[in-house]
């Protein structure tokens, strides 16, 4: 049985009526990492590895919410809601978006399940927070446009997650297109899509299986560094509210005013945001092989200047580096863990994911999963056939 047929199945017989899917899926950053919150660019993509939801009014004031994937049922009135711990706050979280908003919500029930890596860094927060937040709209008929939604996500997991993200997750899971990648501009919203058309190629994710306890010190810190790189480019040019605004040169010429950390963190930042406009350029072009440059060089850039890379990552990446079969590599997220993405020849995906897998384990003594991604289509109704 399908996941959607099991979502379905599940819902008649814990909630006895027909319910609404709705398929939202995770993403992948191809490149622009760490930019976000430097008002930059982003080049993510919506990934064919979903969260599946069921929907259906239920004619009482009570939601009642049951998680395949956790087992458990979880239930709460439209007029208390407030934060609890785990899961549900995802889905709470945006119903308050909808109540905040003035939009009339009743009771209903909602079964969920998905096939996301949980911790592989692929937005599966995102997603679900999309699937709730379409399933909604569409199930009371409120016709909520999809920016609105994307804002609504990214609104239930700063108030009800504590997680004080940036928008890309939710944009690339709900704005996503088949065989496209989507140019965000972080400052203005504005986007735009480029061709991922990889022919004789194919994403293969590689996690690493670790998540290294520094990463959300190091983010705040990171941020902080920036910052600081702004506030003194900014005594000189008052124009600057941001790095998006700072050239390398106007950066070179400040070079012995500012920390040689603060230096580095903005060089990165400055550089990562100009390989996402080349990066759109290799895509149109279909020159895969510069593109590959491109992921290799954001990698050094984050393991040497940002330094929010980790040995694992590292290992990962350098190992494809004289692999004729792989046109490039970079780990993908925040840092610390996670996964790396990798252009891998299909002809050599099998060979390339056993090779890389055993000397992963032979190093750190830790099994790697690899995963085949393809570029789909974000959030949308989901029919059985």
């Amino acid at each position: 049985m399908s996941l959607p047929q099991l979502i379905r199945s599940t819902f008649l017989e814990k909630y006895g009526s027909e319910p609404l899917l709705i398929r939202s899926p995770g993403r992948i950053n191809l490149i622009g990492e760490h930019t976000d919150y430097n008002e930059g660019f982003v080049l993510p993509a919506a990934i064919d590895k979903y969260i599946y939801l069921g929907f259906a009014k239920n004619a009482s004031g009570s939601c009642r919410i049951y998680s395949l994937d956790f087992e458990e049922e979880q239930i709460f009135t439209l007029e208390e809601l407030k934060p609890r711990n785990g899961w549900i706050n995802f889905v709470m979280g945006v119903a308050a978006q909808f109540v905040g908003a003035g939009y009339v919500l009743e009771g209903f029930d909602c079964v969920f399940g998905g096939d996301i890596p949980i911790g592989a860094g692929l937005s599966s927060s995102a997603a679900l927070e999309n699937g709730v937040g379409l399933g909604l709209s569409e199930l009371f008929a409120l016709r909520i446009e999809k920016l609105d939604l994307v804002r609504y996500s990214q609104q239930a997991e700063h108030d009800f997650a504590g997680v004080k993200c940036g928008i890309m997750d939710m944009f690339a899971s709900m704005m996503g297109k088949k065989e496209q990648a989507l140019r965000l501009d972080c400052r203005s919203l504005d986007f735009a899509y480029f061709p991922v058309d990889l022919g004789n190629y194919q994403w293969l994710l590689c996690d690493s299986g670790v998540s290294h306890s520094l990463a959300d010190s190091a983010y705040n810190k990171r941020r902080e560094e920036c910052r600081q790189g702004v506030a003194l480019v900014q005594a000189h040019h008052p124009n600057v509210s941001s790095l998006r605004d700072v050239d390398a040169e106007q950066l070179k010429l400040l070079k012995d005013q500012l920390p040689g950390t603060v230096f580095r963190r903005c060089s990165y930042v400055i550089q990562e945001n100009e390989r996402v406009i080349q990066s759109c350029e290799a895509l149109e072009q279909n020159d895969l092989d510069r593109f590959g440059a491109y992921l290799y060089r954001s990698h050094e850039g984050l393991s040497q200047d940002y330094e929010v890379s980790c040995p694992e990552l590292d290992f990962l990446v350098d190992f494809t580096r004289d692999l004729s079969e792989v046109a490039g590599s970079r780990m993908m997220g925040g840092g610390f863990g996670g996964c790396t993405l990798n252009l891998v020849k299909k002809s050599a995906s099998q060979f390339f994911t056993e090779k890389i897998s055993a000397a992963y384990q032979n190093r750190f003594g830790i099994q790697l999963k690899a995963y085949e991604v393809n570029v789909v289509d974000g959030t949308k109704r989901h029919f059985l056939h």
